[in-house]
């Protein structure tokens, strides 16, 4: 895995100059990525999202964002149509970047606490909230949101065909035998709730999603706009 790493970081690092040339904006998405990298392998490993990475990653965003904004506008409708007035380019960034991890963190927060009330156990980490803290700091609200619709359904299409796959290759069928010689429950049936309790990092799909909003979110752009103007 180690080499692998090694190369799918430098291919990031072509593709981010390859997006952003050498700016500013650069500075910031490499940082970004290199942090996004740790946590996805970590979490895809160990199922582990570190604080010692999240915190400081969060602090990290917050401060670029105050130089390299995300240009989101939910701070300067806040600024302009709120509170009637227009503060320094620098604050708003800063309060892009608190509207963005307060709304992932929050709304994971949110469904992870209704999840616990339905199923009473738990369905998602609070290694998951911080994450998204910490992405929300470098991406704003929008970016967070694409983040986390896109992260979801990666995670589902990907979690059903990992479910399928494992009750089709008979995976745990020497369990679930056993179980329904006792009479728990037909091979089957066992079968498939022990595929269907099987349990992927939610983390590694967010941050896939994030590193596919910061590389091909420009690219889409710039060939819908070329669609739509030619």
């Amino acid at each position: 895995m180690y080499p692998l790493v090694e190369l799918l970081t430098g291919l990031f690092f072509v593709a981010c100059y390859a997006d952003f040339g050498l700016t500013q904006q650069t500075v910031k998405w490499l940082f970004f990525t290199c942090l996004v990298i740790v946590l996805t392998i970590t979490d895809l490993r160990v199922r582990l999202l570190p604080d010692v990475v999240n915190w400081p990653g969060f602090v990290a965003g917050l401060f670029f964002s105050m130089w390299v904004p995300s240009n989101d506008g939910a701070a300067f409708w806040l600024s302009v149509y709120v509170f009637h007035r227009k503060p320094p380019v620098y604050f708003l960034g800063l309060i892009d970047g608190l509207i963005g991890a307060a709304f992932g963190s929050l709304l994971l927060w949110g469904v992870a606490a209704l999840y616990k009330a339905v199923r009473h156990r738990d369905g998602m980490g609070m290694g998951d909230v911080k994450m998204m803290a910490m992405v929300g700091a470098f991406l704003g609200l929008r970016g967070t949101f694409l983040t986390i619709l896109l992260g979801t359904l990666l995670g589902s299409v990907v979690g059903g065909a990992v479910i399928l796959g494992l009750y089709a290759s008979g995976w745990q069928r020497a369990l679930a035998e056993r179980a329904s010689r006792r009479n728990l429950g037909s091979a089957a049936g066992l079968r498939w709730m022990l595929a269907s309790q099987y349990q992927l990092p939610l983390g590694t799909f967010l941050g896939i999603a994030a590193l596919l909003v910061i590389y091909l979110g420009p690219l889409a752009l710039r060939y819908l706009f070329k669609g739509i103007f030619i």
